[in-house]
């Protein structure tokens, strides 16, 4: 019996981070699809953010719902992007992206997880300086059986920075402008991505162990847990214990 209400809890847990991304994204296709309309085709962030939700399994009604909302089929709200910085245990550099229609609330709860779990929220700029925006394309290698040196020649050819190789996927990164084209030519070439996004990726990162990593970790579980959270990039790494 305690297995079963372990697994329990752990399924609990689980469908909860889905419910959250599910909210995230239909948010983020609402705002792309009443900023820039509601055709894909001819709205590429509005595209990008449904086939990012697509990857999650994100139902299609959830998705035509946002964008129902979004050209007048329902409540209108207008979100606000703001990316809070501020410090983490460690001194890790943190940036919490945000979308938001109360901008006093959220500035509360981010403040608030900051403070709870040993960090302190900053003025805007005190770490972003520590990062570059870089458009980024993740291939779960674990789902394709493409070869590094094939994939960074294509992704070069295509207009590409870079390409990170990590044990179970290749990131390729672009100059935010060149994102579009980019990831547009690598389909062309049947590539698909298990996200796309363009992001704020650190220049260097910092060790965090012991007592501070259990912090940022519940730190990290806190901003996923939050609404108005739509993305956070920080700049630690640690070991997977």
């Amino acid at each position: 019996m305690p297995k079963f209400k372990n697994f329990a809890a752990k399924k609990g847990k689980l469908d909860q981070a889905k419910n959250n991304m599910f909210v995230k994204l239909a948010r983020e296709i609402y705002m792309e699809a009443k900023k820039g309309g509601p055709n894909p085709e001819g709205n590429f962030k509005l595209k990008t953010a449904i086939a990012n939700a697509r990857q999650i399994n994100m139902p299609g009604d959830n998705i035509e719902r946002a964008i129902k909302k979004a050209t007048g089929g329902g409540e209108n709200v207008d979100y606000e992007e703001i990316i809070y910085e501020g410090y983490g245990p460690g001194g890790v550099a943190i940036m919490v992206k945000c979308l938001t229609e109360n901008r006093n609330r959220t500035a509360a709860d981010v403040r608030s997880i900051f403070n709870k779990r040993g960090g302190n929220m900053g003025e805007s700029g005190c770490v972003s300086y520590m990062f570059d925006q870089k458009g980024v394309l993740t291939i779960d290698r674990e789902d394709s059986e493409l070869e590094e040196d094939s994939v960074m020649m294509e992704a070069i050819e295509a207009g590409a920075e870079d390409l990170v190789v990590n044990e179970d996927s290749f990131e390729i990164l672009t100059h935010p402008h060149e994102f579009e084209s980019v990831k547009t030519a690598l389909e062309g070439n049947g590539y698909s991505f298990d996200s796309a996004s363009i992001r704020w990726v650190p220049q260097n990162y910092v060790k965090v162990e012991g007592e501070n990593a259990d912090k940022l970790m519940k730190m990290m579980e806190l901003f996923d847990d939050n609404d108005d959270v739509q993305d956070v990039y920080a700049n630690f790494e640690t070991d997977e214990a």
